[in-house]
């Protein structure tokens, strides 16, 4: 009983519309015999605001400054139904969407989101100016109520300009592309913790039948990746966690697929020790061209420590990874990248710190990677 009170505290909690919740169980009918008697829950909540202001500013060494501003309403389809206007004002990027979100619908923890967005982005691999509308049903995992399982479907249409990234200002043609696209996921979970697993494992499927024009040219692909993670508790103070990510674009050739739908490797959750987007082939600028397969390889061993009361982990780590332009890895290009990284542990999950040194760089890698970010690498 007092499990279930608890759950109900927290799933009202997690609507964000209230900011505390009473409940007190009052007995209406006695038990009888064998027969089970009720109990009815008085609740009292206080009403939050249903408006919100948030903003952000950022500086990444690689993409510049980056400011972030949103305004939401979130209840303003009741019940549960959210609408969020953002704008993003970057070095590298700039954005301008609206986002409707609809909670518990149909279900608990089931969302209902249609986004509409039109962003330009400047990256090293590639640019691209972009219109689009996602639509996505999914049943959500959270820290109040972690699932042993999640998925997700949707659609999305998108117009996209782009061309590959450039080199003293000199650049590839740029080209369009209108891309349809239904994507779907699904995931099956057995860790222990959601921001911080010890034990268990996950296992993450993604498949998305799409279709490209391009210059009149009609072309059908469909992007898929596999995402295994495995944890292991060897003692109370360290854990050994692995991942292994596979990924292919059959159906089309490279350059029918957008510069901004191929696979890319390199950086904080994907192969330490590199730039974002940084490993597989090149353009003739020297630019990450993408490709049609992808291969990640991720292990580290996380360390505790006495420090700060025990709330300081070490976590020496290796990982390696390649893009290939085959649907299938060749492995030829593969690159490696080891370092060492801090964890301090908070009440919303670790905070994490890792340095990472490239094995195999080539011209333009940095020597040394930094990074930081709110939870463990995977």
């Amino acid at each position: 009983m007092q499990s279930d009170v608890q759950d109900l505290r927290q799933a009202i909690l997690a609507t964000g519309l209230v900011t505390s919740v009473s409940i007190t169980p009052r007995e209406t009918a006695a038990p009888e015999g064998e027969e089970a008697g009720d109990v009815l829950l008085d609740v009292e909540m206080t009403r939050a605001p249903l408006r919100t202001w948030a903003g952000a500013v950022g500086f990444d060494s690689q993409d510049g400054f980056r400011l972030e501003g949103s305004w939401e309403h979130r209840n303003l389809f009741p019940p549960e139904g959210m609408l969020r206007v953002r704008a993003v004002a970057g070095t590298r990027e700039q954005l301008a969407g609206v986002l409707f979100r609809k909670n518990n619908f149909m279900g608990r923890d089931q969302i209902l989101s249609v986004d509409l967005y039109a962003s330009t982005v400047e990256r090293d691999a590639y640019a691209a100016d972009t219109a689009a509308l996602q639509a996505r049903f999914e049943k959500e995992t959270t820290i109040l109520f972690q699932k042993p399982w999640y998925w997700s479907f949707g659609f999305e249409a998108i117009a996209t300009n782009e061309r590959e990234g450039n080199v003293n200002d000199v650049s590839t043609p740029r080209e369009t592309y209108f891309v349809a696209a239904l994507p779907l996921s699904a995931t099956l979970d057995s860790s222990d913790d959601l921001l911080d697993p010890t034990t268990g494992f996950r296992l993450s499927g993604f498949v998305s039948p799409e279709t490209s024009r391009n210059d009149d040219v009609q072309s059908n692909y469909a992007r898929i990746w596999l995402d295994g993670r495995a944890y292991f508790s060897l003692s109370d103070d360290i854990v050994l966690a692995g991942r292994a990510k596979l990924g292919s674009i059959p159906g089309a050739p490279l350059e029918a697929i957008a510069p901004s739908r191929r696979f890319y490797a390199g950086g904080a959750n994907s192969v330490r020790g590199y730039g974002y987007q940084r490993i597989g082939p090149r353009n003739s600028l020297g630019d990450p061209a993408g490709g049609r397969s992808l291969t990640e390889v991720n292990l580290e061993a996380r360390i505790g420590t006495p420090l700060f009361s025990g709330a300081l982990s070490v976590v020496p780590f290796i990982d390696a990874g390649a893009v290939d332009n085959g649907t299938t890895p060749s492995f030829d290009d593969i690159r490696i990248g080891a370092g060492v990284g801090v964890r301090y542990e908070t009440n919303f999950g670790p905070i994490r710190v890792d340095v990472g040194v490239p094995f195999n760089r080539r011209e333009g890698d940095s020597a040394v990677a930094v990074y930081v970010g709110l939870g463990q690498a995977f």
